[in-house]
């Protein structure tokens, strides 16, 4: 049994397609870009601006600009976007009934994580909350797992688990010395969280529990 987990935000815990999506096609109609939202997905999971940079060919300088344009929508509108998938409050409900301490670590901005919690009244199942700056700090997965396992006052590495969708959260559980299990109801292929070195593959949250529990 894990006594420590740690959850990635999109694409895990919750479905942020749409808010993500439209924040990106706001963004991109700012530089003379028209893009359908529904083609955008690949945006959801990793650093934005590493994205911008990825898919738009963006200098760095351009890509966090892009970034500050994204979030011109998603603050007020995009940010509420968004749903919890199904099982979502089971199984935190479940990890904390076992006693079980839950973290979150996420590449997005951590003001904006928290907000979303609350937003979804399930704030209080998390022991911890990492995440992101505004100013593009600490937004690589392993940083943000760095610091999540410092709130739970570095609890040995074996006692913890990440559960995520993209192979950057199982680069950022290994290169921590700490296992992971990919979902496939997100936004990674399996192929893909087999490739990053998932230890565990989850369809569903009844099988993430199987795994921590």
């Amino acid at each position: 049994m894990y006594t420590h987990v740690l959850f990635d935000l999109d694409g895990t815990l919750t479905d942020p397609a749409q808010g993500i999506t439209n924040s990106v096609a706001y963004a991109l109609k700012y530089y003379g870009i028209n893009e359908d939202p529904k083609k955008l997905t690949p945006f959801i999971g990793p650093p934005l601006h590493e994205s911008f940079m990825e898919f738009y060919g963006f200098d760095r300088e351009k890509a966090m600009e892009a970034v500050s344009k994204y979030r011109e929508y998603f603050a007020d509108r995009g940010i509420f976007e968004n749903e919890l998938y199904p099982d979502t409050v089971m199984a935190l409900e479940t990890l904390k009934t076992h006693g079980c301490r839950i973290g979150l670590a996420t590449s997005k901005p951590q003001v904006f994580a928290e907000k979303i919690l609350r937003y979804f009244n399930i704030d209080h199942y998390f022991d911890a909350v990492t995440g992101s700056f505004l100013d593009g700090r600490r937004t690589k997965k392993v940083e943000v797992v760095e610091e999540a396992l410092k709130a739970f006052n570095h609890p040995s590495k074996d006692t913890v688990i990440m559960v995520g969708d993209r192979k950057h959260d199982i680069e950022g559980a290994k290169e921590n010395g700490i296992a992971c299990v990919g979902v496939t109801f997100g936004y990674g292929s399996r192929e893909e969280l087999t490739a990053a070195g998932a230890e565990f593959i989850a369809d569903d949250f009844g099988k993430v529990l199987n795994v921590i529990l």
